[in-house]
């Protein structure tokens, strides 16, 4: 069903895998991240190098945006309100489309390019529409591309590294898009600093940017295949919508959805952490936008090993390791703490969970799927734990209507702490199993077969 386990067996297309220690024992702690960089896949280091462009360009723009529509154009709270909500909702409703057509096709890399190429495209078109209809279009626009992108180039990060490595590979290529992230908005204020803060020059760069990282993707990034190595062994069947479903039947997979779907549900997004730590410590509104930098700032220096002891540890170990690191996050919150502890300890501990969870995911679902069905199988996960924290978020909200901030937080603790022990309890009853090798790697001895939770 999947790559060989077998370290050093060339998979992908000749990507040859690297040992996960070097010879003669485990190296000094402080060098482990960058040895991890080292060894990787080139096609994991290319795509993270365009998610890393890409993310440069994108927070360009968020980050003035809500500024350019409100004191720019003139919208209302309200129509800025449901701008964000198409914002987050036009993501999700494409995932699962463009992680099909990529398995239909077996080409991964031009429907993740298509989806690149339509984020760029509607960076350009920002300054040139003034409604909200036509803004609101324009941001579909944008959101659809990171719809349409995200499940085949996690397809792709999977195809290309071994199955004992899945973490570190997805540590690294989120550690260089959550670096694109950060440098999004000094950016911005750059460009808006020598360009006298005129909006448009800041979309333009926005767009070069955008441009330069689907170049990166069509120069740099091959397509792998998803059938046999062999000429002589039978093709891989395209991809039918059916068979994206029937994927929930291959043994571990449909628990991990759960997994993903049911612990989404009891987190309550970051708008929602940010604006109760602004009320715990008094924070002046302009400070505000450090919030989600300090989250990124940890997520990045994360990154990278937790996908290394994601490969060792167990994958689904850590992902649900990282949910009690978001319940201690809540916890802080609702904590008395002197006022520089009660803001770097939750983005502390907020970056961790993401760390844990984001790229750690992926690495654990993506094995057990097969090879002609990852982008569709990705993109299953990926669009149940986003309707699991949409469902949570909206809650989240309703409770703290209702209930006030307070108990709506000791609520979400609660159903975390359930969600995520009732996990752990299922996991151990009900182990999953290792993905098999592929049938090209039929002929490398194969590692023993062991439990997900233990083998990692």
């Amino acid at each position: 069903m999947y790559l060989s386990t077998s370290r050093g067996t060339d998979i992908s297309g000749g990507i040859r895998a690297s040992p996960a220690t070097p010879p003669g024992g485990r190296p000094p702690r402080g060098r482990r991240a960058a040895r991890a960089f080292r060894t990787v896949p080139p096609n994991v280091l290319a795509l993270g190098l365009v998610s890393l462009v890409t993310d440069i360009s994108s927070e360009m723009v968020t980050a003035i945006l809500p500024v350019y529509l409100v004191l720019g154009l003139g919208l209302s709270p309200l129509a800025f309100g449901m701008l964000d909500g198409l914002n987050n909702g036009a993501t999700a409703a494409l995932r699962i489309a463009g992680g099909h057509v990529a398995d239909r096709t077996r080409r991964h890399k031009p429907v993740a390019a298509t989806g690149y190429g339509l984020s760029a495209a509607a960076k350009l078109a920002i300054p040139a529409v003034s409604s909200v209809p036509g803004i609101g279009t324009v941001i579909a626009v944008d959101r659809a591309g990171k719809g349409i992108r995200t499940a085949p180039r996690d397809a792709l990060i999977s195809l290309s590294a071994p199955a004992d490595a899945q973490g570190r590979a997805f540590g690294v290529h989120r550690a260089l898009d959550t670096a694109g992230a950060l440098l999004g908005p000094p950016a911005a204020l750059a460009v808006l600093w020598f360009a006298a803060q005129a909006y448009d020059a800041v979309f333009v760069v926005s767009f070069c940017l955008a441009a330069f990282g689907v170049l990166l993707l069509l120069l740099y990034v091959r397509e792998v295949p998803t059938g046999p190595a062999g000429p002589a062994g039978p093709a891989a069947p395209r991809a039918r919508i059916r068979d994206a479903l029937a994927v929930l039947r291959v043994p571990g997979f449909a628990r991990v959805c759960a997994y993903a779907t049911v612990l989404g549900a009891a987190t309550i997004g970051d708008g929602m952490v940010y604006l109760l730590l602004q009320r715990a410590v008094d924070l002046r509104p302009h400070l505000f936008p450090l919030l989600p930098f300090g989250t990124s700032l940890a997520f990045l220096a994360l990154a990278v090993p937790v996908g290394l002891l994601a490969d060792r540890w167990g994958r689904l170990r850590v992902f649900l390791a990282g949910h009690a690191v978001l319940f201690a996050c809540y916890a802080a919150l609702a904590t008395p703490l002197p006022a520089a502890a009660a803001i770097a300890l939750p983005l502390l501990l907020l970056g961790a969970f993401y760390a844990a969870t984001d790229g750690v995911l992926m690495a654990l679902a993506a094995p057990l799927a097969p090879a002609h069905l990852r982008g569709g199988s990705l993109a299953l996960v990926q669009t149940g734990q986003a309707a699991g924290r949409a469902a949570g978020a909206v809650a989240f909200g309703a409770a703290w209507t209702t209930w006030g901030p307070h108990t709506a937080l000791t609520a979400a603790g609660t159903a975390l702490a359930a969600a995520t022990g009732t996990a752990w309890l299922v996991s151990r009853r009900h182990p999953i199993p290792a993905p098999s090798p592929a049938p090209a790697a039929a002929s490398a001895p194969a590692a023993p077969a062991a439990p997900e939770e233990t083998a990692g």
